[in-house]
């Protein structure tokens, strides 16, 4: 299944949800926000959220710094 990660296609890698895309890209959860078909997601709502033909994903990564 091909999904647009960070405005590229991307193929899921067998994904079905949200949470085993992160963990497909081996990213710590604590450190990106997920934006899915234009909603912020919070992190409890990513094992839920279904992956689609298409679907649209913005991983932000979050880093401290002045």
């Amino acid at each position: 299944m091909n999904v647009v990660l960070n405005g590229e296609k991307s193929d899921a890698r067998g994904a079905a949800n949200v949470a085993e895309l992160v963990a497909r890209y081996q990213l710590p959860p604590e450190s990106i926000l997920i934006e899915h078909n234009g909603v912020a997601l919070h992190r409890h709502e990513w094992p839920q959220r279904s992956l689609g033909e298409g679907d649209r994903l913005e991983f932000i990564r979050v880093v401290a710094g002045g």
